[in-house]
């Protein structure tokens, strides 16, 4: 029994070096926090410069009106540089909103026109119109403007329209030859940068005269004669090409309906510019 238990109990020498290594592991790791907190005393944090910092975080930048000083002078405000507006008390968000009312030809012609401008509160106004340059509503009488025809005017008529610059006319003119004339002159509004805001500012200035559109033959035109036209894809201008090729010649714009790509809204847009003869 005695044998039994005494080799049940016994250890090897290896098996004895391994129990003295675990315990030897096991107190370095007990002893580990305590030694490394003698070695490395820990730094006293600042937290008054942490605390400064972080208020720092919160504060708002100033705006650019509030750091120059409001002083009201005599001003019309068509064109007027933004360190002018500034002056007048103005901010940054105000004053851009002003520039991109005026580059898309938007302009100021009596003093109540400056309430337009979505961003100047009445309290801007009610500070502001004492000052502006401009005749009252009631003293100002809309000068008489000639109505401009959209499919004959040149560059140098079209900036006779008020509101259109160079810039407008040539972008005018362009899409005006793509399509081939005007057939309505809510047209307009599809030009980059027109948008209702200032068609409304240009519809009494302008008019229409449809029989000067071009008219597209849809069984003689080619495919790159085509290809100018806006108010198609290139996939519906070849399919265009390619069905007179296999079918014939079209007839009517009823036609049309049997490309598959080819819906009635498109039939309804192009109609005043297609012919068949």
């Amino acid at each position: 029994m005695k044998s039994l238990i005494k080799n049940y109990l016994a250890v090897t020498k290896k098996e004895w070096n391994g129990l003295v290594v675990l315990i030897l592991l096991i107190i370095a790791v007990w002893a580990a926090p305590a030694v490394y907190q003698r070695v490395h005393k820990d730094k006293v944090i600042n937290l008054n410069g942490f605390e400064a910092m972080a208020a720092r975080l919160h504060v708002k930048p100033a705006d650019t009106a509030a750091t120059i000083a409001v002083k009201m002078f005599r001003f019309n405000p068509n064109n007027l540089p933004a360190t002018d507006w500034q002056k007048l008390g103005l901010n940054d968000h105000q004053i851009t909103v002003i520039q991109h009312y005026q580059a898309k030809g938007g302009h100021f012609y009596t003093r109540a026109d400056l309430k337009k401008i979505y961003a100047i509160t009445a309290a801007d106004y009610k500070r502001l119109e004492p000052y502006i340059s401009l005749p009252e509503k009631g003293d100002y009488t809309e000068k008489t403007f000639t109505v401009v025809e959209l499919n004959s005017a040149d560059s140098a008529r079209m900036t006779s329209i008020r509101g259109i610059g160079p810039g407008y006319a040539v972008r005018i003119i362009r899409y005006r030859d793509r399509l081939g004339g005007f057939y309505k002159k809510e047209q307009l509004k599809e030009i980059f940068g027109i948008d209702s805001l200032m068609y409304n500012d240009l519809s009494s200035q302008v008019k229409v005269d449809a029989s000067r559109v071009t008219k597209i033959n849809l069984n003689t035109v080619t495919l790159n004669n085509l290809l100018v036209f806006p108010y198609l894809s290139y996939k519906q201008k070849n399919a265009i090409v390619e069905y007179r090729n296999q079918h014939g010649n079209y007839t009517t714009l009823s036609d049309l309906k049997n490309i598959p790509i080819i819906d009635d809204g498109i039939l309804t847009k192009i109609a005043p510019y297609v012919t068949f003869k």
